[in-house]
């Protein structure tokens, strides 16, 4: 239509007009010019980058995810046309099943009042940690895992397997991360639910200890530590270590495949919708750069 009214009307007048960006008609309009040819060359090479995309994060990568990593390359390129040249080729993404929240016991004593609130957006890393455990089924049986997540960059920042629920799994695993991140106590609050291994009195006396503050879930209300348990589904999907699968793994295996997808590639590759696409890493170095730069200003 805009093509058709160009002699009458002024193009910046019409895409006004017509709620069209003026970048995009003009986009349109060389796509248009091309010869057919190289607009096959070029959905070929960008077809080939995708696919490229596509196994080195094993299909768990979508059109989202995909057009970020190519503009991160330099590939300039909108997502809907990364969206229908994935579609050409037969890509389809591997989906989680949706998130469902269990109900999880609770206990009489040593309750924390819920101080979160769900509020799972900190203005700055080390402000709010979350917690919590999940089982895995290996072939010498149950695993358990504890994470503790900074929920301002969604980092993994101290995780520990065991074979048993105790408290001590909690503790490694919380020791590890106070060991490895600039915390100013006074300042952390850290959620969990009311399992029995933070109403422990180990554990409370750790936070009391270094003046941390103590947050956790309403009773049977697992939204309360969303964010966590979306970790843990999308970790066992990737990891191909749902309850149902088929093939149980090593504990030894296990360890390593934890290792590697947290450390190596979660918390430094991995692109998060919530991060505007970036790994939790990198969206907390961008905020300290932000940070330094505001600081240098006079």
């Amino acid at each position: 239509m805009i093509d058709q009214l160009a002699d009458q009307h002024p193009i910046a007048w019409l895409c006004r007009r017509l709620g069209v960006a003026r970048s995009g008609y003009y986009a349109w309009k060389r796509r248009q010019q091309a010869p057919p040819g190289q607009r096959q060359a070029e959905n070929a090479a960008i077809t080939a980058e995708i696919q490229a995309v596509f196994q080195e994060h094993r299909g768990f990568y979508g059109s989202p995810r995909i057009h970020q990593e190519l503009r991160a390359t330099g590939r300039p390129i909108g997502r809907h046309r990364v969206a229908r040249l994935m579609q050409r080729a037969g890509l389809r993404a591997k989906t989680r099943r949706a998130f469902r929240p269990c109900s999880k016991a609770s206990g009489a004593t040593g309750v924390a009042e819920n101080l979160l609130e769900q509020d799972f957006t900190p203005p700055a890393p080390n402000r709010c940690w979350a917690g919590d455990i999940t089982y895995i089924r290996t072939t010498s049986g149950w695993r358990y895992l504890a994470v503790w997540m900074d929920l301002f960059s969604r980092r993994v920042v101290g995780w520990s397997l065991g074979t048993s629920m105790e408290a001590s799994l909690v503790l490694e695993a919380l020791n590890r991360a106070l060991g490895q991140r600039q915390v100013e106590p006074d300042q952390l609050l850290i959620h969990t639910d009311q399992g029995s291994q933070y109403r422990a009195t180990a554990y409370r006396e750790l936070l009391e200890a270094h003046g941390i503050t103590c947050s956790m879930s309403a009773k049977g209300c697992c939204w309360d530590n969303a964010v966590v348990e979306s970790l843990f589904s999308t970790l066992k999907h990737e990891l191909g270590l749902d309850d149902d699968a088929e093939i149980r793994i090593s504990p030894q295996r296990l360890q390593r495949d934890l290792a590697f997808w947290i450390d190596g590639y979660y918390n430094r590759e991995r692109r998060h919708s919530t991060l505007s696409y970036l790994s939790p890493i990198d969206y907390e170095q961008q905020f300290i750069a932000a940070r330094t730069l505001t600081h240098a200003d006079p």
